[in-house]
C-alpha cells in the first residue's frame, strides 16, 4: 500500500467517533515501535516529522524508514510535515513525498495567516496533499516550537469559517487548552480543556476534522522511572487521557502525541543503564526502548484514540 493523504482517513475518523494518532518520529526505533502497535491492532497511522527532525535524521532517510514501514505493515500511513513555518519548508516536503503538511502561519497577524496557508493549499493540492492549518497559539517548547504563556491565544470561533473558506485547508489545528511539552501546567494547576470552544467550532465546521496539537498525557510511570534514576521532572504534567478521548469522540481526527514517545524511550534507557552500566551495545538499550514506545501506542490507540481495528 503507497503513503496515503489524510482526506479518506479523517472522514472514517469523524463519522466514526475516533482520532487518528499523528505520532512524531526521529529514528528506527520510534518508527518500528509505533507501526507495530499499530499493525497488531490494526490502525490507521500518521508518522509525522517536524523541522527538527529533518535536520536531525536527514529528509530522505526518514522517509525511507517510513516507507519500509509501509511494507512491512501494509496499513493506511500519512506521512506528515508537522509544524511547517515557511511556503519553502512546505514545497520541500511536498517535492519530497510527504503526503500531508501542516503549514503553522498562527505566529502572524491572521490575514497573513490566510495568506501563507492559502498559498501552501494551492501548491499541495495539485499534488494530492492534504494541508492543515492552525488558528489559536498553543503554549509550550517542542523542537522549534516555543510559545510563552502571555502569548499563547485560544482559537476564537468567530473567525474559523472565514478561515477554512478563505483558505482551503483540510484541516484544522486549534488551540482549547493543550500545550506542547512535558511541562504542560504549573504545579498544582490542574488540566483543563475548553470544550465550549471545541463544541462551538464543531457547531460552526459540522464534518470539518479538527487536530489537537500538544496532546500528550505525559504517562506518570516514565516520569516517575526517570526521576527514579536521576531525572528531575517532578512537576511534569499532561493532558488526562479521559479528556483526550472524549475529544476523539467528537470532531477531534487527530492527535498529536511526542512527549509520550520521549518520555517512553529516555525513561527505559536510563532505568536500562542504571541496572547496565558496563553496557555499551546499542541494540542492547535501544531494543527495550523499542518495546516501550510499542506498549505505549498501543495504550494510545486503545484508550485515547479508539481507532484500533479501523485501518
Amino acid at each position: 500500500m503507497p503513503l496515503v493523504n489524510t482526506t479518506e482517513m479523517f472522514k472514517k475518523a469523524y463519522e466514526g467517533g475516533y482520532a487518528i494518532g499523528a505520532f512524531n518520529v526521529n529514528n528506527m526505533e520510534i518508527i518500528q515501535g509505533i507501526t507495530e502497535a499499530a499493525k497488531e491492532l490494526n490502525a490507521p497511522l500518521i508518522l509525522q516529522v517536524s523541522a527538527g527532525a529533518r535536520k536531525y535524521a536527514n529528509h530522505t532517510y526518514l522517509v525511507k524508514l517510513v516507507e519500509a514501514a509501509l511494507q512491512v505493515t501494509d496499513l493506511p500511513i500519512a506521512l506528515h510535515l508537522d509544524h511547517g513555518d515557511s511556503f519553502e519548508l512546505c514545497k520541500d516536503c511536498i517535492d519530497g513525498g510527504f503526503t500531508s503538511v501542516m503549514i503553522d502561519g498562527s505566529h502572524h497577524k491572521y490575514e497573513e495567516n490566510i495568506e501563507l496557508t492559502k498559498k501552501v493549499v494551492e501548491y499541495a493540492h495539485p499534488r494530492g496533499v492534504t494541508v492543515e492549518a492552525e488558528l489559536g497559539r498553543l503554549a509550550g517548547v517542542e523542537d522549534d516550537v516555543n510559545v510563552t504563556a502571555e502569548d499563547a491565544s485560544y482559537t476564537n470561533p468567530d473567525q474559523v469559517v472565514d478561515f477554512v473558506t478563505r483558505t482551503g485547508c483540510d484541516s484544522l489545528a486549534i488551540a482549547i487548552g493543550t500545550s506542547h511539552g512535558a511541562f504542560k501546567f504549573k504545579p498544582g494547576q490542574k488540566p483543563q480543556l475548553r470544550f465550549d470552544i471545541l463544541e462551538e467550532i464543531e457547531r460552526r465546521l459540522p464534518g470539518f476534522p479538527i487536530v489537537l496539537h500538544g496532546a500528550s498525557s505525559v504517562i506518570p510511570e516514565f516520569v516517575d522511572m526517570i526521576n527514579a534514576y536521576g531525572g528531575k521532572m517532578d512537576h511534569a504534567i499532561g493532558i488526562p487521557e479521559d479528556m483526550l478521548r472524549q475529544a476523539a469522540k467528537s470532531a477531534v481526527c487527530k492527535i498529536n502525541i511526542d512527549s509520550d514517545l520521549r518520555l517512553a524511550m529516555t525513561a527505559t534507557i536510563r532505568k536500562y543503564f542504571a541496572e547496565n552500566p558496563s553496557h555499551f551495545d546499542p541494540r542492547q538499550y535501544l531494543a527495550p526502548a523499542r518495546s516501550a514506545i510499542k506498549d505505549m501506542v498501543a495504550r494510545k490507540i486503545t484508550n485515547v484514540l479508539g481507532c484500533d481495528g479501523k485501518a
